[in-house]
């Protein structure tokens, strides 16, 4: 029994090892652009030339500093809702299609499941707010809550649109629609496709607290949100999950406008290991996007955030 178990945590251990390293160097990817918009050098000195070795050492700290917790707090929720974040982040890595057939879960409803899995973020940053026994977190929470809930919206029915034009709800299916290079990609099926990934892009920097959209920890306001009261390891698991949930984003970005795995050129360099190349490339492609937005626009305030998605977003989907 303990070898079957051995067997079959071994290759799940490792793939969230990878996951997790990948997650940390897009930390260390977000400082090293916004130090070249900035005209600054950005961590340099662990790990040089470059300061490869600085989400390690950032780890390591947040490991090491005193993991406190607020006095009349809810003790089994205040822990809940890091770990939440973090397991939910991690499942939705199990359906991204790196390469033809090698989801972790293979289903036709991968698409689907993708949706349902992503949306339980919101649970477990409501929960952080809730019993953190501060207001400045339930504001964040509650903000957090609002904004999630209003960005599904839009980027669901985007996404609606790649479903019908791919005729199915598995991200392997829709990817092989899209092969036979650049033009056959959804992004360039119509003229309306461009717009509908824009929505979708926008809505996924909401949904992921991203700038112009991180008004649930935005400073300024609300001293840092729904984590105000985290410290040590608990606040790593936050921190790590933004980007786990930006990654995730992206791929499906990928997956659903720009051909998955697949190669730009028709019959050419459509190996696994260039599939696996591909699909990266597309990926942190949107992720560096995503950086450009953060370090380029301001923020909004809650009343426009809002009135982007009620009024403006969602008017013109159903037109």
């Amino acid at each position: 029994m303990m070898e079957q178990f051995i067997l079959f945590a071994t290759p799940i251990f490792k793939t969230i090892s990878i996951l997790i390293l990948i997650v940390a160097y897009l930390v260390w990817l977000e400082r090293k652009v916004a130090a070249k918009m900035q005209s600054r050098i950005g961590p340099y000195l662990v790990g040089k030339p470059h300061g490869w070795l600085q989400p390690l050492a950032d780890a390591l700290k947040l490991m090491l500093k005193d993991d406190s917790k607020p006095k009349n707090s809810d003790s089994l929720l205040f822990n809940f809702g890091p770990i939440w974040i973090m397991v939910v982040s991690l499942a939705s890595f199990a359906l991204l299609p790196f390469y033809f057939n090698n989801q972790m879960i293979n289903t036709d409803l991968s698409l689907m499941l993708f949706i349902a899995i992503s949306s339980l973020v919101i649970v477990g940053i409501f929960v952080a707010g809730w019993s953190s026994n501060n207001k400045w977190a339930l504001y964040g929470g509650m903000r957090s809550a609002a904004q999630i809930i209003s960005y599904e919206i839009p980027a669901g029915i985007s996404l609606v649109t790649v479903i019908m034009l791919a005729s199915s709800l598995s991200m392997q299916e829709i990817i092989t629609y899209q092969s036979g290079g650049l033009f056959n990609w959804i992004i360039f099926d119509n003229p309306f496709m461009p717009i509908v990934f824009i929505i979708f892009f926008i809505s996924t920097l909401a949904e992921t607290n991203r700038t112009p959209f991180d008004l649930p920890e935005s400073e300024s306001e609300l001293v840092a949100g729904f984590v105000t009261e985290y410290s040590g390891t608990r606040y790593a698991l936050f921190f790590l999950s933004e980007y786990a949930n930006m990654f995730v984003v992206c791929a499906v970005s990928a997956t659903a406008f720009f051909g998955g795995w697949q190669s730009p050129f028709p019959n050419f360099l459509n190996s696994p290991a260039w599939s696996v190349f591909w699909m990266l490339s597309k990926t942190l492609a949107l992720v560096f996007v995503m950086i450009w937005v953060r370090w380029t626009v301001p923020r909004l305030r809650v009343d426009q955030l809002m009135h982007m998605c009620w009024k403006a977003v969602s008017y013109t989907h159903l037109r």
